[in-house]
């Protein structure tokens, strides 16, 4: 099962163009039941928030380390996919059905800010910059920002990440029929999986048909980076002064901060690679079929590999301890 199928479940809809938050006092939230075995159930994202590691999944299940594993309520129980902290406060998640969440104490208590059934897609990844101004992006092409916190979030259409052929034909169905023109347009573009800041301060997306593209305006505008793959990107993340990609059957790029130098790392499996981590001058990878990798420069070594689950997510806390997320939950290696 590749990282496209455990972080969405997607279908064509239509995007709204502004939603904006209802007060928590007209909300009537759904309240997640406390699950005893949540720890072992489908989690997929794991994020740094201070001294405690905050992990999300199925069922809105967010569960927080700071002695141990607790899982906490949340407003929603639909499929969380993606986990940011800007400081050890302020986080947000993102998931199905245009789903946003936020906390303001470090993961402990979280509010809706966003969800809409009628998009029928999910959020797969997000970024803030500041602690109002941020992004969300997800299924095909699903990209919405906030400059409040959250409180509204504003549609964006990356139509110069389109081929050019989707943009001719866009640009003739649009004088020819409106309402299919919004829907084509809707499911045109492809996923956008993750979205990472580069050492210079801009942003790197990577997503479904071998799309990398670099932005130097916050997201405002990409530009497509040459890229001799077609397959899908599920993840990147920037190791010194090198940039790597990861996705589907084991394919791993690595390249400079130029972005147009990349060279294909050789991998011991094709297993779909999900997650990264750098812990001081070491890059884990994690993947499909349970696989943890170690790169060293262009080699790959296989640290391990558990069988029956799929790894999505690795995440060190301050203790130093290297902490997995995947189909069966979270777990550790043995020491």
């Amino acid at each position: 099962m590749k990282v496209s199928m455990l972080r969405s479940a997607v279908a064509i809809g239509l995007s709204a163009c502004l939603y904006t938050a209802s007060v928590n006092a007209q909300l009537d939230p759904l309240t997640v039941q406390i699950q005893p075995q949540a720890q072992s159930s489908l989690l997929v994202d794991i994020a740094k928030a201070g001294d405690k590691l905050v992990a999300v999944g199925q069922r809105g299940h967010v569960l927080v380390l700071d002695q141990q594993w607790q899982q906490v309520a949340t407003p929603v129980a639909t499929q969380l996919t993606s986990v940011f902290f800007l400081n050890e406060k302020l986080g947000w998640a993102v998931g199905h059905d245009a789903t946003i969440i936020h906390t303001n104490d470090g993961g402990l208590t979280w509010s809706l800010q966003m969800a809409s059934t009628d998009l029928e897609k999910p959020f797969l990844d997000l970024r803030f910059f500041t602690d109002k101004h941020g992004v969300a992006i997800g299924a095909y092409g699903l990209f919405y920002r906030t400059e409040d916190g959250g409180k509204t979030w504003q549609d964006e259409f990356h139509q110069e990440l389109l081929f050019e052929e989707d943009v001719a034909y866009l640009n003739e169905l649009k004088s020819e029929d409106e309402q299919l023109y919004l829907s084509e347009r809707a499911a045109l573009l492809p996923h956008f999986n993750r979205i990472i800041s580069l050492n210079d301060d801009r942003l790197l997306m990577v997503g479904e048909l071998g799309l990398v593209a670099v932005s130097d305006d916050m997201g405002r505008t990409f530009s497509r980076v040459e890229f001799d793959y077609d397959g899908s990107m599920f993840n990147a993340i920037t190791h010194g002064d090198d940039v790597y990609v990861m996705g589907l059957r084991g394919h791993v790029f690595k390249a400079s901060n130029l972005l147009n130098d990349w060279q294909q790392i050789e991998l011991p499996v094709e297993s779909s690679i999900n997650g990264a981590l750098v812990d001081g001058d070491d890059l884990y990878l994690v993947g499909n079929a349970g696989i943890i990798l170690k790169i060293d420069g262009d080699k790959a070594e296989l640290v391990a590999r558990r069988q029956g689950e799929n790894i999505v997510s690795v995440a060190r806390n301050n203790k130093g301890e290297i902490w997995f997320a995947g189909t069966k939950g979270l777990f550790q290696l043995p020491k």
